[in-house]
Formats: structure tokens, C-alpha cells, sequence
């Protein structure tokens, strides 16, 4: 898929001319990069113009979900069910609840 420089992500606004979502991206090589002959770009997350720049298979693949759902779940068991968070909708319950706990703090 051909991108422009100006090219960016619709959903956050990033890049996508960037050297980390290149074919040739690799942070084990001088440069960072394995083309040979390209020249050298110092933020490799912001748009440039390098012209071998070819973006690679995996570049819209998102990543490993394991790391998101463990600290998901950390933060239920921390805070309890988190399931109010994960839909964007507010429990009225949980709400209810709080004001409950508060208003038995105080002696209301």
C-alpha cells in the first residue's frame, strides 16, 4: 500500500511515514537501517522522506493482547470489576454504591 509523507493514522493522528513501520527498520543495524544506501533519518517516528521506505507486513497488526489483558485484570483486582471501563458506559450501581459508602463515612 503506497503512502504519502503526510500520510497519517485516522484514528490518533500518528505518522505513517516512519521509519519504525519500514521493511528495513531493524535497531540492530547501523542506522537502524538495512538498506544500504539510504540515508540516515534521526526520529525514526516522524514522517520523512526516505524513498526506500516500504512499509512492512506487520505494521498494522496489533500487538500481543496477553500484556493488555494481565493488566487488565490487575486493575479489577485492584479496583474490582472494571466492567463499566472497558464498555464506556457508567454502572449507576457502582455509583450508587460509592455515594452509599460515603454518605456512611460521614453519617448522612
Amino acid at each position: 500500500m503506497p503512502l504519502s509523507r503526510t500520510d497519517e493514522c485516522h484514528q490518533c493522528h500518528a505518522d505513517l511515514h516512519v521509519c519504525k513501520l519500514c521493511e528495513f527498520y531493524d535497531a540492530s543495524v547501523s542506522n537502524s537501517c538495512r538498506e544500504p544506501i539510504a540515508n540516515e533519518v534521526k526520529n525514526k517516528e516522524r514522517a520523512n522522506f526516505c524513498d526506500y521506505f516500504k512499509i512492512k507486513p506487520s505494521a498494522f497488526v496489533p500487538g500481543d493482547l496477553a500484556k493488555q489483558d494481565a493488566a487488565r485484570a490487575a486493575l479489577d483486582a485492584l479496583f474490582g470489576n472494571s466492567t463499566s471501563s472497558q464498555t464506556g458506559i457508567s454502572q449507576t450501581t457502582s455509583g450508587d454504591k460509592a455515594i452509599s459508602d460515603l454518605e456512611d463515612l460521614f453519617k448522612k
